[in-house]
């Protein structure tokens, strides 16, 4: 992506731009799906049977690399990945039985990060990240944006967004990426990936906070800053109909707050979506199916639990 592409983002999707670059915070994102040989039904038809093997996690899969990076060494590029992903999943339980075996970045020259939901290799997730040359902060956010969702085992085919919740996984994988950042940021400071670096931390963090900065504006001016609750029972309709990142805006720093003081709220994301209906239920139904699936993972529901708390859904 351009300096001049960078701004280009459709109307409702606008951000200010930050000295750096401009905010690759697009309003849409893109699900998409490639057949290979043989068609799949979707649904539930592709289960964990074809995803995790014992002892592999998303922290240790092999990351790869498709597509041209337009002037990015690949090593350079596999070592700014290597370290977001580090920064998002360090120390964080890893108990899903979806996860993949591989996960490969690809760079395409236009359009909005995705992951792409295939049937050619059904052991590996793949993201793809639209970013100009060494462009390490746009690469990490997009990266660790579209992580979020292969976390929330949203990467296997079949597993295409869907309402009326889809909104909250948006405002889940958006915070995960910004703690990301921050994490990032400080071990940029200490050990950059490359010689004599240390400094590129401060527009790292300048970026995260530009970012976290715009949604505190939009959660204030939605009401959303005095209480999820009021804020999610006068945008429900809208949200039931607007699964983007851009709808769920106002509930991004509540949701980091949760993933920033404790761990075990990282690790529930994790055990999203481990059910045939996905996101196509009706809110509370949604979260207590969430905490149902942190159980059987032996995970501590956390995450689910305080959202309910916050959000005051009915069934």
């Amino acid at each position: 992506m351009t300096d001049a592409d960078a701004t280009a983002l459709p109307a409702d999707g606008e951000r200010t731009p930050v000295p750096h670059r401009a905010i690759c915070r697009l309003a849409r994102r893109r699900v998409l799906w490639l057949a290979a040989s043989a068609p799949l039904m979707m649904g539930a038809s592709m289960t964990a049977d074809a995803a995790t093997p014992t002892g592999a996690s998303l922290l240790t899969a092999p990351l790869s690399l498709a597509g041209s990076w337009r002037g990015s060494a690949p090593g350079d590029v596999l070592a700014v990945l290597g370290r977001m992903r580090a920064a998002c999943l360090d120390g964080i339980r890893l108990v899903s039985d979806r996860q993949p075996t591989a996960l490969r970045v690809q760079d395409v020259a236009s359009g909005p990060p995705h992951v792409w939901l295939h049937t050619d290799a059904p052991g590996t997730a793949i993201v793809a990240v639209d970013v100009g040359a060494r462009d390490w902060i746009n690469l990490s956010y997009q990266f660790g944006h579209e992580l979020g969702h292969v976390m929330a085992n949203s990467w296997m085919w079949g597993d295409a967004p869907r309402n009326p919740c889809q909104w909250l996984e948006e405002a889940v994988v958006e915070a995960f990426s910004l703690r990301g950042l921050g994490r990032l940021a400080e071990g940029w400071a200490v050990a950059p990936p490359f010689p004599h670096n240390n400094a590129y931390a401060a527009p790292i963090r300048a970026y995260r906070r530009n970012l976290l900065e715009q949604d505190l504006a939009e959660a204030r001016a939605q009401g959303a800053d005095a209480g999820l609750g009021g804020w999610y029972a006068a945008q429900a309709g809208f949200l039931a109909t607007h699964g983007t990142v851009i709808a769920a805006r106002p509930a991004v720093p509540a949701v980091l707050e949760l993933l920033e003081a404790d761990e075990t709220a990282v690790a529930d994301i994790g055990a999203l979506n481990r059910w045939p209906e996905r996101s196509h239920l009706p809110l509370g139904t949604y979260l207590a199916r969430w905490r149902e699936s942190c159980a059987e993972l032996g995970l501590a529901g956390l995450l689910p639990g305080e959202l309910a708390r916050l959000l005051k859904p009915g069934r």
